[in-house]
């Protein structure tokens, strides 16, 4: 049976990431063989995955799992019998584990299950609260409403993610554990002695995923006075090489109070940080990074509202991607653009 071989260190982590995207075979036991953990799988993971995991000693391998005899081992079968099969399907789709906390998606239509599902999750993940959606993120400060369904009613977690911690309340702040990879991707194209704005920083784990690994500057800027609150938090929690300034205010007001000319700059802003365009690359050195995030359809949005505020700078396109699915024909991309 196909299986993933790991450093006993890093089983817990990666059995996490795995766990998240649903790729345990959950029906065999995890086997331990001196130093390494042995992972059964459903399937081999796909290279997003295995970059998700970023442990070079990770080996996909062969071998044989012993088969769990007694009680439930997925969502599926702790809610069996009592809901509709496809219904689970969608709600595993929507599934967010943020630290000890579990959110979820349940439509409208299956209200009256929600507490069964949410009991469900809690028992399935081992974590101590799940949470429901109750509403899209709104506002400048990128908040949803969340309705307590199972566990302790404590929105308050720390994350753990590639070994950085991130403190925050999910009621107050926006968090997506879905970007991990992204953070990573980022992170590992920057170099010492960057001088960094990370104009809608949130908690900071953009700012503090570079940080932890380059002795560099870095301008974190939020709007949110919540968000602002854990970023501090979460510069203390973290031993970081570089240097993360937190600010709290407007980011255009704040960049003009500022004068910087910097070598990077992250707008993960993906609703409307095209608004913002012309302020980042004002600011930004002959020869900088743009990091910019759009929701759109086709690559080419995105890149021509760029090229069209940069006129008459010069703009190399580095990088496209879809960093995830926004809705249907619609992705959350990400663009890399050298500005000279």
């Amino acid at each position: 049976m196909i299986g993933i071989k790991v450093p006993k260190n890093n089983a817990d982590k990666i059995r996490r990431v795995l766990l998240n995207h649903n790729i345990i075979k959950l029906d065999m036991k995890i086997k331990r063989i001196e130093d390494f953990v042995y992972i059964p799988l459903i399937n081999t993971p796909n290279e997003e995955l295995t970059e998700e995991l970023n442990v070079y000693e990770v080996e996909i391998v062969d071998t044989v799992f012993e088969i769990h005899t007694k009680g439930p081992k997925s969502l599926k079968d702790y809610l069996k019998d009592k809901i509709d099969t496809k219904l689970i399907e969608e709600i595993k789709k929507s599934f967010d584990i943020i630290g000890e906390i579990v959110i979820l998606e349940i439509p409208e239509e299956f209200d009256e299950y929600k507490y069964i599902i949410g009991e469900a999750a809690l028992k399935f993940t081992k974590r101590k609260a799940v949470y429901r959606k109750t509403s899209k993120i709104q506002g400048i400060i990128r908040t949803r409403e969340l309705e307590h369904l199972a566990g302790e009613d404590n929105s308050v977690t720390i994350h753990k993610e590639f070994g950085n911690r991130f403190k925050l309340d999910v009621k107050k702040v926006y968090f997506s554990p879905r970007l991990a990879t992204e953070r990573r991707r980022l992170s590992q194209q920057v170099t010492d002695k960057e001088i960094i704005v990370d104009m809608f920083t949130g908690i900071g784990p953009f700012s503090i995923s570079i940080a932890k690994e380059h002795t560099v500057k870095i301008y974190a800027i939020d709007i949110n006075p919540d968000a602002y609150k854990y970023l501090k938090e979460n510069i203390k929690l973290n031993k970081l090489k570089g240097t993360v300034l937190p600010l709290l205010g407007d980011v255009e007001e704040v960049l003009n109070g500022l004068n910087i000319k910097s070598d990077r700059i992250i707008m993960n802003l993906p609703g409307t940080a095209w608004s913002f365009l012309d302020i980042a690359i004002k600011s930004l050195k002959s020869g900088g990074v743009l990091h910019y995030y759009e929701f759109a359809s086709e690559f080419q949005i995105p890149i021509d509202k760029i090229i069209e505020t940069a006129y008459p700078r010069k703009v190399e396109v580095i990088n496209c991607r879809k960093v995830k699915s926004k809705s249907p024909g619609v992705w959350h991309m990400g663009i890399d653009a050298r500005i000279y």
